[in-house]
């Protein structure tokens, strides 16, 4: 129905409005809030969105919902609901905290690999019928997500989260994603006792089955060992799962909730094992190779065996294949190609023949020669699924190449690439980004834990490919990362880390996982599991899906491209603008001024660095731009800018400051002259308007609300001294004492009328600096708004408030832009207002006078009597450059009792203003880097100096 209306919304926006208002309604039908949201907001929201693509979701909520009308308690229930679905109300477009990058070693080829040549064998392969044993019943219910946006209020890797339905006995023992055409299935196999979880996040829903009756009971030190393969095509949607010890492997479907046994035995066979295992002490335990899991086709071996079993559910059969030696480890390269280790670790390529009804008819093994180049160690090799795309490839081993090739993993690399295995028989080159070792047990588990040796962990459950991004993501805990990727003074209250390695990149990421909101009390079984308490598993749009022990699923995002596009996307349903953020590089000229001049203008845009000859140019030298030297008025073009250093910027010589200087203010003053002649530009007026007209609406109503504050000279009765009542005449016949009264100050009765009007002085931030990092982080166009507030919302309101605007900067600290006795009356004269603010911080000279603006203000204000004195100071907080203490600013506001000083800072460089504000007095100062939140901050100022009055 909401396409109907929105068919250009995005289909994610509109789940995301339909699960909130859904939640909202739910709280109404219990009593929790009292409006019952309906399906009309929705649509008209929807509509919205499709007429004004670019304004965002969360201000088209926000204007819903106009959140000052709430209580806090109601308006903090409706924030979290919609922070739940991913609206991500009260973010801003800086709100980013993503893993930093670190770079990898350079590729090295570390071994070459090489197939025997005459020595080829053939193995005895057998085949026979699979069986499907169904179970009789298994329990199972439906049960609801409770699904977090984890992108609410802050831009991460870390994209969702809920917790599954499990007791706290339960072990989380893997995790499988089916990959479908459009959305994925993620599947979690717990045990004790075994329970499978099939989730569908999309629905935001789960179906639990409980497989209790199905595997052996516990007896003695039995603890399952659990493996879950997700399937494809004919079969997607369905999982296999294995049992390890038993040697129990299960067909299951869940959507019809249906367990069959998979049998690859006779009766007798299957008992006899099955008696065995009962009564044998040491057994060494059955591995499966999943690699090949989505083309239905999987591969059942004993540790140590010369058998192993190809089982392939596309035909329904179980190929037995006889090796000339006991496996200690299979992988699948492909579905016809195997790779077998053999107890001294060498390796050999197992390669299947098969019919046209796809039975196998030979299977021939090779010895695969591996040769060391230089000094590099052999290692195990975990072989990852899937394989390089060309152009990633090429990226990673830094040579143009067309190969197959296969990703790996060990403990002396990041990871390895091995070129044209398994298809070429020429020779295989394995390039590695080499590191150091990690240890494989946790100081502390060394003596108090007795574990399994950490090779019986099954690789694949903390380890993924990603062939799209050419990443591997490995789960390591605390104690395997780094200790200088760890920030200082961090509690490390962690599940683990994920290790993000890009092979195309040459970059490296750590990833915090949160830590469970519960852990299990097994601790050696956890560690049988996985050493970080995490498994993973890939997605198939290139994410990963973790669970930790508390059955807490997680949904990432890691991708570079990826995540480049999704902060795009969310950066517009934050209405931020697409306009690029600045780039700063620090950079040294080393070529002196000659003398200020305005530059030729190159009309195709192009960036230009360093140099004397185009204006609108960065890190240059005599011309318009910015962050060069000896310009005569600063000029953004739109590019990174190249930053010369501030020694260099105090070498200019002063004749050269002086000229260049005279030159800015002849440029101000022709500017002017053109705002006075120019014609009213109403598209230009409506982009900043238009930003504020609900903050607009919002501050009319604080000012309708203001009541009188000046104290009032009134008789007070019932005094013992002063002058005689002449109602009290009696009362003084019989010798009361209190028939006096006196002429004192009093405050005025609530509601009363003012007498005179309250006085706004609003001194903004016009210095260079405002246009230097407005293309940062928007602050002169922050002010602006701000002024456009203040002048809209004031107007019509002269009885009960005057108010003037000045300007300050390093030309001066009182530029007069509004003046109480003439405040502008149309959009042409506010216009005006703005352009002078504009190309007055383009114009100016370098310097700070924010001491001198807030000494001024607070001084003239009370020149004119008023019912109350308001000074708030517009300021980008950047006071260290100039040496500004926090002292003397908060000395400054305070300096004038009956005026309240305060300041607002709109603009910061890294923690500047947190630092200002935790120097200021208490309540003076206030943090706005969104104009939006400017009207409660108002209302928070006009309101408290009620509350403090005696």
């Amino acid at each position: 129905m909401l396409r109907k209306y929105g068919p250009d919304v995005p289909v994610d926006t509109m789940e995301k409005l339909v699960f909130a208002f859904s939640d909202l309604r739910s709280m109404a039908d219990e009593g929790l809030i009292s409006y019952p949201y309906s399906t009309r907001e929705v649509v008209n929201m929807v509509r919205h969105l499709q007429k004004f693509p670019d304004e965002g979701i969360v201000n088209v909520v926000r204007n819903v919902f106009d959140f000052d009308q709430y209580n806090q308690e109601v308006k903090e229930t409706i924030i979290n609901t919609m922070h739940k679905h991913g609206i991500p109300i009260g973010a801003r477009a800086d709100d980013v905290t993503l893993a930093t990058e670190l770079s990898l070693p350079a590729p090295v080829m570390t071994s070459l690999w090489n197939l025997s040549s005459g020595a080829d064998r053939l193995c005895p392969v057998e085949f026979r019928e699979l069986t499907l044993k169904e179970h009789s019943w298994v329990e199972s219910k439906a049960y609801k997500l409770d699904k977090v946006d984890a992108r609410s209020s802050r831009f991460t890797e870390q994209q969702s989260y809920w917790n599954i339905s499990m007791h706290e006995s339960n072990i989380v023992a893997d995790v499988a994603v089916t990959i479908g055409e459009e959305k994925d299935t993620v599947h979690v196999v717990t045990c004790n006792p075994v329970s499978l979880h099939t989730i569908y996040p999309e629905k935001q829903n789960a179906m639990y089955m409980d497989l209790f009756d199905v595997f052996p009971t516990t007896l003695g030190a039995y603890r399952p060992k659990l493996k879950i393969l997700p399937l494809g095509q004919q079969l997607s949607g369905c999982v296999v799962l294995h049992e390890e010890r038993a040697n129990l492997t299960w067909f299951i479907n869940p959507e019809t909730t249906t367990v069959s046994r998979i049998q690859m035995t006779t009766f007798m066979e299957s008992l006899t094992d099955h008696v065995a295992w009962r009564f044998q002490d040491e057994k060494q335990p059955y591995k499966i190779a999943p690699e090949c899991s989505y083309e239905n086709i999987f591969i059942l071996y004993q540790y140590g065996s010369e058998h192993l079993n190809v089982v392939d559910l596309n035909v329904g059969l179980s190929f037995t294949v006889t090796l000339p030696f006991g496996a200690s480890r299979i992988q699948m390269a492909a579905q016809d190609k195997w790779m077998a280790t053999d107890a001294d670790e060498r390796k050999h390529l197992l390669t299947s023949t098969r019919d046209k009804s796809g039975v196998i008819t030979a299977c021939k093994i090779q010895a695969l020669n591996t040769k060391p180049v230089g000094d590099a160690q052999q290692a195990v090799d975990v072989l990852l699924p899937g394989e390089l795309e060309s152009s990633l490839l090429s990226k990673a081993i830094g040579q143009r190449i067309t190969s197959p090739n296969r990703a790996l993993t060990s403990a002396d690399s990041y990871a390895s690439v091995a070129v044209g295995f398994p298809d070429l028989t020429s020779e295989i080159e394995v390039f590695s980004f080499p590191r150091e070792p990690l240890q494989e047990v946790s100081p502390q588990s060394k003596d108090s834990l007795d574990i399994e040796q950490p090779t019986s962990r099954h690789q694949l459950s903390t380890v993924a490919f990603l062939p799209s991004s050419g990443q591997v993501v490995k789960a390591l805990p605390t104690w395997k990362v780094p200790p200088n990727v760890i920030p200082k003074g961090s509690k490390q209250d962690h599940s683990g880390y994920l290790e993000v390695i890009d092979l195309a990149q040459h970059k490296l990421r750590y990833i915090p996982i949160p830590a469970p909101a519960s852990r299990s009390p097994y601790k050696s079984w956890l560690q049988e599991i996985s050493d970080s308490n995490v498994v993973i598993s890939p997605k198939r749009d290139g994410g990963l899906v973790t669970v930790d022990t508390g059955g807490c699923v997680r949904l990432w995002e890691t991708g570079v491209s990826d995540l480049e596009r999704s902060l795009v996307e969310w950066r517009r349903m934050l209405g931020s603008d697409d306009k690029p953020l600045q780039v700063t590089i620090e950079r040294e000229s080393g070529n002196p001024v000659s003398g200020p001049k305005h530059g030729k203008v190159d009309s195709t845009g192009a960036p230009h660095v360093g140099g004397n000859t185009w204006a609108g140019g960065t890190g240059g030298r005599d011309t318009p731009g910015l962050g060069g030297k000896g310009g005569p008025y600063r000029l953004d073009a739109g590019h990174p800018v190249y930053q010369v250093s501030d020694a260099e910027k105090d070498a200019v010589p002063e004749e050269v400051k002086k000229a260049a200087r005279e030159m800015g203010q002849k440029a101000f003053k022709e500017r002017l002259r053109e705002i006075e002649m120019s014609e009213y530009d109403a598209e230009m007026y409506e982009k900043f308007a238009s930003n504020v007209r609900h903050q607009v609406k919002s501050l009319r109503v604080i000012l309708d609300s203001l009541q009188a504050k000046e104290k009032e000279r009134q008789w007070k009765r019932n005094e013992t001294t002063g002058d005689l009542d002449d109602q009290k005449l009696i009362e003084g016949l019989v010798g009361e004492k209190g028939i006096y009264k006196r002429r004192v100050e009093q405050k005025p009765e609530p509601g009363s009328p003012q007498e005179k009007p309250k006085r706004l002085k609003l001194v903004v931030d016009v210095s260079g600096s405002m246009y230097r990092f407005n293309g940062l982080d928007g602050r002169l166009e922050r002010s602006m708004e701000a002024a456009v507030m203040v002048m809209e919302a004031f107007e019509k309101y002269e009885q009960k408030f005057k108010y003037d605007i000045t300007g300050h900067s390093g030309d001066g600290y009182d530029l007069a832009l509004v003046e109480s006795s003439r405040p502008p009356t149309n959009n042409k004269e506010r216009l005006n207002v703005l352009k002078t603010m504009h190309a007055h911080s383009q114009f100016c000279y370098s310097g700070d006078h924010t001491l001198e603006a807030i000494r001024h203000a607070v001084k003239s204000i009370t020149k004119d009597d008023a019912d109350e004195y308001f000074v708030v100071l517009l300021s980008d907080a950047n006071l260290d450059r100039y040496g500004i203490r926090p002292e003397k600013l908060a000395k400054a506001l305070t300096a004038e009792e009956k005026v309240n000083a305060f300041a607002i800072f709109i603009g910061t460089l890294g923690n500047q203003a947190e630092r200002l504000k935790k120097n200021l007095p208490a309540g003076r100062s206030f943090i706005c880097l969104d104009t939006k939140e400017i009207p409660q901050v108002l209302q928070t100022i006009f309101t408290s100096t009620l509350l403090a009055s005696p």
